[in-house]
């Protein structure tokens, strides 16, 4: 049987004295709150309340059980109270410090329309994970393998005066014993994991450019310095281009992308991310730009 529920309608009949002015003062039609009360009646085996009269008079075993009535109604009620504020709390997720502050804000709106409240953390693709174990994330946007993740962000060539043509070649940087400053090729920290920078490396080995032509940034914004003090390239996202308003081209001698997984303490924390959210959490990383 509904054991809150008798209780919250006979303690509303006791305060009133009346069925139809309790099962009002519960929000419940009259009809259930006799209902209820009779249940919990046979489940106790006495009678709450003397039907001899017109009044709701209790019996002198109600008035013994009456004050534990109260008791569980009032901590269903704050039980209720405790739930409601849970649902409320922030749901913290390690993200890419990619992510700009408009594309967290519209994930975060939509997010919001499902119940669901996030609150973000940028982090470095080593440390996201790790945040995740110690607890003080709930979830992360984890770099994998494109192959393996969740969502892909094609990687090119990005800069001030791109290369020739619609695609960029490394090749095309190779300067021989000319005077002509060498272009350089910055790979960001969000990309400086071995299944993105290990690639473009041996690309570089392969078509003949010097060590130094391909290097890993120590910050987006020092890397977007590079760029448009000089000739250099930035390995970036084409959304990520758009939003420092410098030309992007897909890479020539492979095919590179960013790969993103989930990674959670809980399932349904991974799952309101990779399932619910997917295609506005892809929005955000510049999935498919």
């Amino acid at each position: 049987m509904d054991l809150i529920g008798g209780c919250r309608a006979f303690v509303s009949v006791s305060e009133t004295g009346s069925f139809t002015a309790g099962a009002a003062l519960a929000r419940i039609p009259q009809p259930v709150a006799s209902r209820r009360i009779a249940a919990l009646e046979r489940h106790f085996g006495e009678r709450l309340f003397d039907r001899s009269t017109r009044r709701a008079r209790l019996t002198p075993f109600g008035r013994d059980v009456l004050p534990s009535a109260k008791r569980l109604v009032r901590l269903a009620d704050a039980m209720e109270h405790d739930a409601r504020r849970a649902k409320l709390r922030p749901m913290r997720v390690a993200v890419p410090g990619t992510c700009g502050v408009r594309a967290l804000a519209e994930l975060a709106a939509e997010a919001r329309e499902l119940g669901i409240h996030l609150e973000f953390r940028a982090a470095a693709p080593a440390e996201r994970a790790e945040l995740v174990r110690t607890g003080e994330v709930r979830a992360a946007l984890t770099a994998v393998p494109a192959e393996e993740g969740a969502w892909s962000v094609p990687l090119g060539l990005a800069a001030v005066t791109p290369p020739p043509g619609r695609i960029a070649y490394l090749e095309t940087l190779r300067t021989g014993r000319s005077a002509v400053p060498r272009r350089r090729v910055w790979i960001q920290p969000e990309d400086d994991v071995p299944h993105v920078r290990d690639r473009v490396l041996r690309v570089r080995d392969a078509v003949g450019l010097s060590p130094a032509q391909v290097a890993v940034a120590g910050s987006l914004t020092s890397a977007a310095a590079e760029v448009f003090a000089s000739a250099d390239l930035l390995l970036c996202s084409a959304a990520q281009a758009g939003e420092l308003g410098v030309s992007w081209r897909p890479l020539g001698e492979l095919t590179l992308a960013r790969g993103y997984g989930v990674a959670a303490a809980l399932g349904e924390d991974a799952d309101r991310l990779g399932t619910v959210l997917r295609e506005a959490v892809g929005r955000c990383l510049g999935a498919g730009a």
